[in-house]
């Protein structure tokens, strides 16, 4: 091809480029370019040749310097610059350049290409701001997240608190009342007038129905989400109510109000249910009866409106002659906190939940209520239940079982801080034939553990000084006793009952404590416990004579010093049953660390004391399955051995070390 061909052909080629394409001399001035730098400049050819490249860039001295980069090192790439056209737009670039030489192979000039990237370099712009603004958004969410994080802990202690303060105020509230019901209870027991004896009726079921009130009143949401419990005990209806209205008679007659009462004789005369439940309602409805009538006449009827072989349905209505009900206030009456007017707060008192609570307790028993109501002419509150039927007597109800012989000599340890419920635990212990021993708190208790054995313990939580909690550690872990622990708790609705179980008690007792409930109670652990031992003892007499000590290792390392050996044995009592405690701990948590560093710190101490290597043996595995947290299912088995045999082995080397004690004294 001819060279003027040639050079149209590479002409042609340049033409057709969509990238601008400029040639310089060595003094930085355009010698060619093709039609994509013209169209990009908006300049003509002729304005083109020979005028200073750099000027075209918003940085003339970066575009001379990237001029100068193609020179030295004869070529560049990819540099970024910013050209600007005869309107002033600007546009983002690419500069690639070679050097270019003649025949003589002498550099002549520079031959660039531009790449426009303004699309590119738009979307560059858009991710970064769509980044910062994700940044931004990101740092908004987690702000958010960490206020609600921080309301969430707020309104988490907040709870707490609430549970706390619920659970302090029941335990106050409770502790009187457990005090005035007890030694209600005991009175009724003694040789008492009819009168006499009506009227103590009257304050027990009162108080009855006022512990019930408080629980309920304590835990509000319980009543809302109706997550009460209903008792199925027989009861004689007519007695019940009877003692109950005298309650009210008093105040009845202070306003001069006349109490019609209606009972039906056809309703049979034992009945299984919640008496208790069935006195609240009735209480709260008379309560009312009375609070907003000031004459005329209140009315509880009681009639039978059907029954089978099984079941008797019973209808109770209370009605009164007194200020009434407005009409559009009748739907709502039943809610929390509704009274029919404000007024009605201001002159007759009362906090409006004791109707709310009476239509969970209709409602929870299976039954329906109703009202009816007419401005200043009274109102009417009914309500249906269904009984089962029994012919079960009542009366049996009230005695106590005979105490059996294997249940003489019983001495029972009662911790309890309050002196009017120490003085009727021991009434009530006195009553069963039990010897009762009294500590002030769990730091006498300990004491008293540490002079005398008992048959049970009966431990209140909330003292002074150590709580229940605080002195059941430390009987369990410390002085290594098994005796029963029952709880006396105020407050068995809360998260302390599994806390009970955690530090080893073996049951509980909510006060105001039932008599005949604490004794079955008692009793049973004692047969539980006595069992126990009496399985022991069946062993055969090889397998009760095994020690499982041998000091023989400990007194070559020590050279049978006694002291010495006095101070090893001292120091494994003292650090081995913290170590157990933190075995059991870290089982129940389920923590496999904790459970793997306690036992790593039980073992070295088998060998010195002389354990059976296959204890050490299994305390190995034990520790491999909670490093593996593998073979799950054996752990608790593997953890209740060790602790037997380390409970054995401070049996044993406490034997020993009182055995040395003696001996060096004597010496």
């Amino acid at each position: 091809m001819e060279n003027s061909s040639l050079l149209r052909y590479a002409r042609s080629l340049i033409e057709a480029s969509l990238d601008p394409m400029i040639t310089l001399n060595l003094e930085g001035q355009i010698t060619d370019h093709n039609g994509a730098f013209i169209k990009i400049t908006g300049m003509t050819r002729e304005e083109l040749n020979g005028t200073d490249f750099f000027s075209y860039f918003t940085d003339p001295d970066e575009a001379r310097k990237m001029y100068n980069a193609v020179l030295v090192p004869h070529t560049v790439a990819d540099w970024p610059l910013v050209l600007v056209n005869r309107s002033g737009q600007h546009t983002d670039v690419l500069l690639n350049g070679l050097v270019c030489h003649n025949d003589s192979n002498k550099v002549i000039g520079v031959v660039l290409v531009a790449r426009d990237i303004t699309a590119q370099k738009l979307i560059e712009r858009e991710l970064t701001e769509a980044k910062e603004f994700a940044e931004l958004a990101s740092a908004a969410a987690e702000e958010a997240k960490t206020k609600a994080q921080s309301a969430q802990q707020v309104a988490e202690n907040a709870v707490k608190a609430k549970q706390q303060f619920l659970s302090n105020m029941s335990h106050e509230i409770r502790t009187p009342m457990n005090a005035i019901i007890g030694f209600t209870k005991v009175a009724l027991k003694t040789n008492l007038s009819v009168k006499q004896k009506e009227y103590l009726n009257a304050i027990k079921i009162s108080g009855d129905a006022m512990i019930v009130l408080i629980n309920d009143i304590l835990d509000l949401a319980k009543v809302e989400a109706g997550k009460m419990t209903f008792e199925a005990i027989p009861f004689k209806m007519a007695v019940s109510l009877h003692a109950m209205l005298h309650l009210f008679e008093t105040k009845i007659q202070e306003k001069n109000l006349q109490l019609i009462k209606a009972y039906d004789e056809h309703i049979p005369e034992i009945l299984i249910g919640d008496p208790v439940r069935l006195h609240q309602i009735i209480m709260n409805l008379l309560s009312n009866a009375v609070k907003f009538t000031n004459s005329g006449h209140i009315t509880i009827s009681v009639r039978l409106l059907g029954e089978n072989s099984e079941t008797a349905t019973i209808g109770f209505s209370v009605s009164d002659t007194g200020i009434g009900i407005p009409e559009d206030k009748l739907e709502h009456i039943f809610e929390n906190f509704q009274q029919a007017s404000c007024s009605t707060s201001r002159m007759y008192g009362g906090t409006g939940l004791g109707l709310a609570i009476v239509k969970q307790l209709v409602e929870g028993q299976g039954g329906k209520i109703n009202v009816s109501s007419k401005v200043d002419e009274g109102s009417e509150f009914s309500f249906t239940l269904s009984y089962r039927k029994t012919t079960r007597d009542t009366a049996a109800e009230n005695i106590l079982p005979v105490t059996e012989s294997s249940l003489e000599n019983v001495r029972v340890l009662v911790v309890e801080d309050i002196p009017l419920n120490q003085l009727l635990m021991k009434t009530l212990l006195d009553d069963f034939g039990f010897e009762s021993v009294i500590a002030a708190n769990g730091k006498i208790a300990i004491e008293k553990i540490k002079e005398q054995a008992f048959s049970v313990i009966l431990m209140d939580l909330q003292m002074p000084e150590m709580n229940g909690f605080e002195a059941t550690e430390y009987i369990r872990n410390k002085l290594l006793t098994d005796t029963p622990i029952i709880a006396l708790t105020a407050d068995v609705t809360t998260a302390d009952l599994e806390k009970c179980k955690a530090v080893g008690m073996n049951d509980y007792i909510a006060k105001p404590v039932d008599e005949r409930l604490l004794y079955t109670k008692i009793v049973s652990h004692i047969q539980k416990y006595d069992a126990t031992r009496e399985q022991l003892l069946a062993e055969t007499p090889a397998e009760k004579k095994v020690r499982c000590i041998n000091l023989e290792y400990l007194g070559h390392r020590t050279k049978s010093d006694p002291k010495l050996m006095m101070e090893m044995i001292s120091l494994y009592l003292e650090q081995t049953p913290p170590l157990i405690s933190s075995m059991k701990k870290s089982l129940l948590d389920k923590d496999w660390d904790g459970l793997h560093a306690a036992v790593h710190k039980i073992i070295p101490s088998f060998a010195i004391m002389g354990i059976n290597s296959d204890f050490e043996h299994k305390a190995k595995m034990l520790q491999d399955y909670a490093a593996a947290q593998k073979q799950t299912d054996g752990i608790p088995g593997l953890v209740q051995e060790l602790e037997n045999i380390c409970i054995q082995a401070c049996m044993e080397l406490q034997e020993e070390f009182d055995r040395m004690k003696g001996t060096t004294n004597a010496n």
